[in-house]
Parts: C-alpha cells; structure tokens; sequence
C-alpha cells in the first residue's frame, strides 16, 4: 500500500510498471463482471504477447462479451446497433486470443463462471473451468496466491469504490489489511459506474497504481430481452410465494424482470382480477400489499430489485440497508438510476461481499434474525421427475455457465427457518425446430440434488416438494410439466416402479398448453404485463423485428415451417409496421421479386405476428 498511489494516464506504461513490481510474473485476480479493468488488462496482455519471458495468470469470472451474430439475418438486426445494445466497451484481449486459439503459452486464464453459452465448444476455455460456488471461488482464488488486484472503480476525492464488485474484492482487501494476503491492488478510473459507499468504499492509499486514461471505457450494458407469456405466468405464481416483512432473492433475465413486476403489480392490488381469472390451480396465498416491506439480500444486484427499491416495496432496514448485494451487471439505465440517486438514498443499497450475501457463516445469529421468511429465486434449464435440477451445463463436459452461487441459496433455504429455495423455467423450450420438456425423467448433469428440491415452478404451477416421497414430487412435477409432454414422463415414471400404474392426471392440470397461457393473460398483456417491465433500448421497430425475429426461428426450423413462413408474405396483407422493419434490417420496404428466400421469410413473419 502506498499514502498516495501512482497515477498513470498511459496503459502500456503501467502495465510495464506492473511487471516490474512483480518480477515478471503477474498472478492476477480480476473481479467478475463488469468491474474488469479493461483498458489496463489488454495493456498487461499484449506485454506478455510480445514479450514470452513475462508470465501472466488471470483467474476471474463472467468475461461479458459482445454477442456474435451466427447468421445473416442476426447479423442484419444486432450489428448496426451493437454500441447501443451491449455498449461500446473493446473486447478483452484475452478473450480474443482464446476464441482465435491464439493464446501464448506464458498467458492462462481460468474463469469459475462463464458468460451463458459463450464458451460452449471452445476447447480452451472449457478445460481451464474450475467449478466452485461462489462462496468457494475466493478460496480457490487465495490458493492461487494473487500478487495483483485490479478493478474499474470510481473515485470520488481521495476515496475509491468497488461499486459493481465486493463480492470477493472486499474479502481480498480484508485480508490484506489483517496480514494475511500480500498483493498490489491497481485501480482503473471509471466515473460512469455508480460510486457506492460503506463497505465498498477504499482510501487511496489502499492503492498503489492508478490507470485514468485519457478515453474511458464505456461500460458493457446487458441487453433486457422480452417478457413472454410462459415467464409472466410463472412470476404470477411465484408473486403469491413472498410474504411481507420476509427477505428475497431474484437472478437476472426475463423471469426476474417479470417477478418484481409481479410484486410491484400486487403490491397495487392489481392482480387479484388477474389470478381470479386463472385457469391454472394456483399455490401460495400471499396476495395481499407488502406494508411493512421486503429486504433484498442477493449475490447480484439486478435492475427487479432496483425497481422494487423505487417502488418502495424494499424497505425493511438490516443494519441501516434494505439491499445487500456482492455485484451487478445489467442494463445502463440501471447504472445511471443508481448514479442519480441522493447519497443518502444510495447508501440504503449497501454493496458486501459475497460471503455475507451467499452464507450464514460469520455473524450467523444476526444473519438468522435479519433473513426471515426468505424467498430464494432462480432459474434452472430443466428439472427431473424426482427433483434435481440442472442450471450450469447442457451435456456432460460442456459448461454453458456455472453453478455461480444457486446452491449457496438453496443451502440458505434449508438452514433458515421458514426459507424457500425456489427454482423457475419454462415447461417447453423450442430449438432448431424441436420442441422439448424442460421436466425430464433424468438430467445428463445435476446442479441441485434431489434430496434438496423445494419448490419449482413453471407457467403451469407452482409444485411443493420438500420432504415429501418420490411418487407425490412426480406427481405434482407431472401436474406443471407441459401436457404434450405428460403422458411420456407418466410412461417412465410408471416404467421405473415409481407412479402407481392407475394415478390419472387431475382434470385441472389436463390443459397445460401455451393456448390456455395466452386466453389467460391476453386481456392483461398490454396494461399490467408487458413485454418490458423494466424498459428496453429497443426501438419500437426494433420491439416489433424481435418478436418477429422468433417467430421465424421457431417456425423457420423445418422446411414446412420456412414454406409456411414464405407463403404468410404472400397472402397476407402487409402490416404498417412491415416497411419501416425491413428496412431497418437492410431489405426493401416494399416485396421484390429477386429479394433472398430469407428476406421472404422475415416478411411472412412480420405479416403472422400483425
């Protein structure tokens, strides 16, 4: 540690610096997310690319990227507005390399979560997972002996933030402080990131390097994708799980977006017509407004529970706060709502680390008191008839993101008394043409056991599972599974020796099909449900080529399916919105004879969705 740091204005300077303090040989922890300095990474990478002597260990996690369009037509709607989408920050050098299969052999990079999908089939970065909980990660970290930390953060006089990311960070420089870890802790300036107080905040002096480049980067902005039928009917379940006065935890994507607009809907006693009219058996009986009020504690800070901090529905205080969070990456409204909130009204957003938010260990009778009737909220990709869950990986050997912190929350839920792990997906998903059950007889991969299986809940229902025999977590589980798919998960269940050969499906739960869904909500879709809860950087051409741009996915998968596609653009009228949308996506706005079979097709879309 330094009184005051060395400021530096020129990456490629401070990278040498670094190198120098440290012998040549960097070992560097790097925060998850979006806290990753990128400007001074590169700057370290490129080194040690042109110069093989030195050494460069990274271990991180979630390198945000760029998506990159597998087709022309995806190409033609995310390339002109990929600055505004995802922002304008470069690529991580070290990414670039392992995608290209370039990366020398002085530089190694582990990451113990990955972007979703991002890595998929790359060999490198597949065999260099280290799967951990995230509570574990800092442990697995500390055994890597790190001699250098770096981080974006604001700074505002002679103070800095982690903002985005205590969630090992703080652990990190704790240590230090008490001894126990020696390493340089190199800062790159960032004042677009909100600068968060308390546990966040560091002297300067904790710092012995400091990057302010004369362009800072733009910061990566999550892109918020619609909210469909099947995702708002689960948040309408899982909204009648949360008592007031409890505690809550939501992940990011859709169905986070569409539960907190779900308890911000009920808390103005705006569903009770809505669940009236459900043609679904519904669970739980909390309906009621939250008037004493929830406290978030949450490994990631998402823009839900931001929209319920406005919404006044957090509001019950721990320790001056009624959000904990260890980091965040969303949307770049998020970040400039958190920017412009008063000082005072920021700091009841208190940024910890992640072995506050994801354990009890440490301070555990205060942890107990402060997180009753907790509701625990996160996605899985399929789950089986008996109960486990897969989140992480698709197949056997392919990682498609992590266990990330999902089972810390489960092992919360059953630690706490009155707590709930509540696992969300969609009964279907649609690929390549195909349309499979997210509810299986069994999973190729297990990210949670079955002997801890709680509640899970799709577009169908809401199933109890905890403690309850195999033969009745099949039945409810076969009661909220699509019913194209029940009659073959009765068969296997019943083939196992685990289902009673005469158990019928109860006549309530016979009309699980996405037509029972939308009769349900049509009527709310465009008042109380809509297709972005939380906004969007969509255009409205550009909201009416997403809806358009899935269903010629969906349809376009098999040959009939393009014919039909093809055959909508001729003999249905064309919708207003059809020239404006193809132009956007480089077609003429009027039909052509000559225009590519693609082109035909997305016009037939456009036409079937008006």
């Amino acid at each position: 540690m330094a009184e005051t740091p060395k400021v530096h204005t020129d990456a490629d300077a401070i990278a040498r610096a670094t190198y120098d303090a440290t012998g040549g040989e960097i070992r560097l922890a790097l925060p998850l997310g979006l806290g990753k300095p990128v400007t001074f990474v590169n700057a370290l990478v490129r080194a040690a690319v042109d110069d093989p002597s030195l050494s460069l260990k990274i271990f991180t996690a979630l390198t945000l990227q760029r998506p990159e369009p597998s087709s022309d037509i995806e190409a033609r709607f995310l390339n002109p507005a990929m600055n505004r989408f995802f922002g304008a920050a470069p690529s991580l050098a070290y990414a670039d390399l392992i995608k290209q299969g370039a990366l020398p052999d002085n530089i190694d990079v582990s990451e113990f979560f990955f972007q979703a999908g991002a890595w998929l089939g790359n060999d490198y970065a597949q065999r260099k997972y280290i799967s951990a909980n995230y509570t574990h990660a800092r442990d697995v970290l500390i055994a890597q002996n790190p001699n250098v930390l770096a981080q974006l953060m604001p700074r505002e006089g002679d103070r800095f933030s982690m903002s985005c990311n205590t969630d090992i960070s703080a652990d990190l420089f704790a240590r230090r402080a008490a001894g126990r870890m020696d390493f340089i802790a190199v800062a790159e300036l960032n004042d677009a990131l909100p600068f968060m107080g308390g546990p966040a905040a560091l002297d300067a002096s904790e710092f012995a390097m400091v990057l302010d480049p004369p362009e800072q980067i733009d910061l990566f902005s999550a892109l918020r994708r619609p909210v469909a039928d099947a995702q708002h009917a689960i948040a309408l379940h899982v909204s009648r799980l949360v008592p007031d006065g409890g505690t809550l935890q939501i992940g990011i994507g859709a169905i986070g977006d569409a539960v907190a607009n779900a308890l911000i809907t009920r808390d103005r006693a705006s569903l009770h017509e809505v669940w009236r009219q459900s043609p679904l058996p519904l669970q739980g009986a909390e309906e009621g407004p939250f008037r004493t009020g929830l406290y978030a504690v949450t490994e990631m800070l998402v823009g839900g529970l931001v929209a319920l901090f406005e919404a006044d529905i957090l509001k019950r205080e721990v320790d001056g706060a009624v959000i904990h969070a260890g980091f965040f990456v969303d949307a770049r409204d998020m970040y400039e709502r958190l920017r412009a909130l008063p000082p005072d009204r920021r700091d009841k957003i208190q940024m910890m680390p992640v072995s506050f938010t994801n354990a009890l260990y440490g301070d555990e009778a205060a942890k107990r008191t402060a997180r009753q009737d907790a509701r625990f909220v996160n996605g899985a990709m399929q789950v089986s008839l008996l109960g486990d869950a897969m989140s992480d990986a698709a197949k056997p050997g392919q990682v498609v993101s992590g266990v990330g912190g999902q089972f810390n929350f489960f092992e919360q839920a059953f630690a706490l008394e009155d707590a709930h792990a509540i696992l969300t997906l969609p009964a279907t998903r649609q690929s390549g043409g195909t349309l499979t059950s997210n509810i299986v007889w069994q999973l190729p991969v297990t990210t949670v056991p079955r002997h801890m299986r709680d509640i899970v809940v799709t577009e169908y229902g809401a199933a109890f599972l905890r403690g309850l025999p195999d033969e009745e977590v099949i039945k409810r589980l076969v009661c909220i599974a699509d019913s194209r798919f029940q009659p073959g998960l009765l068969e296997k269940a019943r083939k196992a020796g685990k289902l009673d050969p005469d158990w019928e499906i109860p006549d309530a739960h016979t009309r699980n099909t996405p037509e029972t869904i939308a009769e349900w909500l049509t009527p709310y879709r465009d008042s109380l449900l809509p297709d972005y809860p939380l906004g969007t950087d969509f255009t409205e051409t550009e909201k009416i080529l997403v809806r358009a741009l899935s269903h010629l996915k969906d349809t376009s998968g098999s040959k009939l399916g393009l014919l039909s596609l093809v055959w909508s653009g001729v003999a249905h009228a064309p919708h207003s919105h059809e020239g404006p949308a193809m132009e956007r996506m480089g077609y003429a706005a009027t039909p052509r004879l000559t225009e590519p079979l693609q082109a035909r097709a997305l016009r037939g879309a456009l036409r079937d969705i008006a």
